[in-house]
Parts: structure tokens; sequence; C-alpha cells
């Protein structure tokens, strides 16, 4: 095995040797939202034509699944490593920095989406799902992890213990994926929300993962997979930096 595999191997063997913990436990609560919210709102919202509210929280559900666990892996994983003192291990192989980006954002990606997987494989029973653009659906669930696996390794990078990591997902990806569209429309929202929704990149991935299932969207699919793409790319381009650098990583 080369260095990158076998660096995306250990990566993947380590969120699923803890499955019921960074599985399970995700699928458990995107479950409860949808039980909670379902029961409180499900006879009194509509947001698209046809499509009941409970439909319509499943694939925001899902894509915040996808996003939440993405973020969480590449992040947790980098600062374990870096207090515990076993990133010197890594550091010291023939691995280059693309290599390592590679096996982080790629593990990442994976763990999002098996999450997500799971999370609709349990919501799925509460209702009458249909794909009606597939591809869309694949490409916001592919570039959206990916994307969040770039911001958890570049929260690790900058972090020196594990406050830091809670505080950059609590007061960051938290607020803005529940604040992203996961549970109503924007346009629902006053004009001055709406434009402020605008600006808040997870909100793109929400709506555009959503149109995959419904063909119906607050914004045209292919503007939110640009807004997406370019934040990834220069997202990616910061971290790459950094990692050759050997910012925080090499003392």
């Amino acid at each position: 095995m080369t260095g990158f595999h076998t660096l995306l191997y250990k990566e993947l063997l380590r969120f699923w040797k803890v499955a019921f913990q960074t599985v399970a436990g995700p699928v458990l609560s995107a479950l409860l939202y949808l039980v909670i919210f379902a029961q409180a709102l499900g006879e009194h919202v509509r947001v698209f034509e046809g499509v009941p509210y409970t439909a319509f929280l499943v694939p925001g559900l899902v894509m915040m699944s996808i996003l939440q666990n993405a973020f969480a892996n590449s992040a947790s994983s980098l600062i374990q490593s870096k207090i515990t003192g076993n990133l010197v291990f890594v550091l010291v192989t023939p691995i280059s920095h693309l290599e390592f980006f590679g096996a982080y954002v790629l593990a990442s990606v994976a763990r999002g989406l098996v999450v997500g997987a799971g999370v609709l494989a349990v919501t799925v029973w509460f209702v009458d799902l249909r794909l009606a653009a597939p591809l869309w659906a694949l490409a916001f669930a592919l570039l959206g992890s990916a994307l969040l696996g770039v911001l958890g390794l570049l929260a690790g990078i900058w972090a020196d213990k594990f406050d830091q990591i809670a505080a950059f997902q609590n007061f960051l990806v938290l607020p803005l994926s529940m604040l992203s569209g996961v549970f109503y429309s924007i346009h629902t929202l006053p004009a001055l929300w709406q434009q402020i929704s605008r600006l808040n990149p997870f909100f793109y991935m929400i709506d555009g993962f959503r149109y995959g299932f419904f063909g119906a969207s607050d914004v045209a699919p292919a503007a939110s997979l640009l807004v997406v793409a370019v934040s990834f790319a220069l997202l990616a381009a910061l971290t790459l930096r950094l990692l050759h650098s050997g910012y925080k990583l090499r003392t």
C-alpha cells in the first residue's frame, strides 16, 4: 500500500471502529428532528406545491447530517493526532501535502455519505420520496461533504486543543447549518433575512441537494453548485498552502 492509501485506510477505520458513536448517533439525532418537527408543523406548513412538510424535511436533514459529520471527521482526527503526539509519525513519512489533504478529505466524504445514507434509510419510511434529479443530489452530496471535510481540516490545523474545535463547530458550523433552510424555505422569510441567507454557503448546499429530490428549489441548482464549487476551491487552496508550509503541524 502507498502512503496515501495507508493514511486513507487509517482514517476510514478510525470512524468505522466506533460507528455506534460516529454513525448511529447522528442518524438518531436526525430521526428525532424529523419526528418532532413533523408532529409540530406537519399539518400547518407547505413549502413546495404538492410536497408534504415531512417530505420537505428529509433531504434537508440528510444533507445537514452529511455536512456536520464530514466536518467532524477531519477536524476531530487531526486535533486528536496533534494532542496525542502521533501526528509526527505521519509527518516523517514520505507523504506529500497533497496526499495528506486527499486522504483526510476523502475519509470525511466517506463518513458524511455513510451517515447521510443512514439518515435517508431511516427517515424514508415516514415519507414517499422520489429522486427527480439524482445526479444533482449526488453532486451536492459529494461536493458539500468535500467542502466540509476541507473546513474541518482547516479547523484542525488552526486549533491547538479540543475546546477550539468545539467552538468552531458550535459557533460556525452548527449555526450556519441550522440557518440554511433545513426546516424552512427562505421565501418564507422577510426580505432582509432572505438576503442574509444568500450569504450562507450552507444554504446553497441544502437547497441544491433538495432540488435533486423534488425538482424545485429556491435558487437555480447550477448557480448553487457554482457557489459551492468556488467555496471549495478557495478553502482547498488555503488549506493546501498551510499544509505545504507546515503551519502549526511541524514544531
